[in-house]
């Protein structure tokens, strides 16, 4: 009998484990900071978090108006912030358009920080246009933007024979 309670308790307890993961270890500000996919080709958004979790960065983008088309702008971060791995950020108009990002920061697919989306934004990017008239529009999208490779030259590189 209290084989069979041992055996129980075993199963159990293997069966919570399955159903209920261990939590993945807390992401470090350091490792988290790079550059990310934005919205199309040759976009990006930089994102740089020191040890404090303060938060800097911008989006640059193609410009799409007659006026700016095909020029880059950047957006830079006017509020942002990093509480665990919940990532917000506002950028200043430029232009008259200005983007807000409410989301998270996950790991991604990439096995080691030398390949794309090793880790990723994932959430709501807000895109605001202030028109002629002054008045605002928002347009939302969900979207996971991939963060680029990250050079890891720890020793240098060996001559060629």
């Amino acid at each position: 009998m209290k084989s069979m309670s041992c055996v129980l308790l075993l199963v159990t307890s293997i069966s919570l484990a399955a159903q209920n993961p261990a939590p993945s270890p807390a992401l470090k500000p350091a490792e988290i900071s790079g550059m990310y996919a934005f919205l199309r080709e040759g976009e990006f958004v930089e994102v740089d978090v020191d040890d404090q979790a303060q938060v800097t960065g911008f989006i640059s983008r193609y410009g799409e108006s007659d006026a700016d088309r095909g020029a880059f702008l950047d957006h830079l971060f006017t509020n942002a912030k990093l509480e665990g791995n919940k990532l917000t950020f506002a950028t200043r108009p430029v232009h008259g358009i200005s983007f807000e990002f409410k989301g998270t920061i996950e790991r991604g697919t990439g096995k080691t920080r030398e390949e794309d989306g090793f880790y990723v934004l994932r959430g709501t990017l807000t895109q605001l246009t202030t028109g002629p008239d002054q008045k605002q529009s928002a347009k939302s999208r969900d979207v996971t933007l991939k963060s680029f490779p990250q050079d890891a030259q720890l020793s240098p590189p060996r001559a060629k024979d």
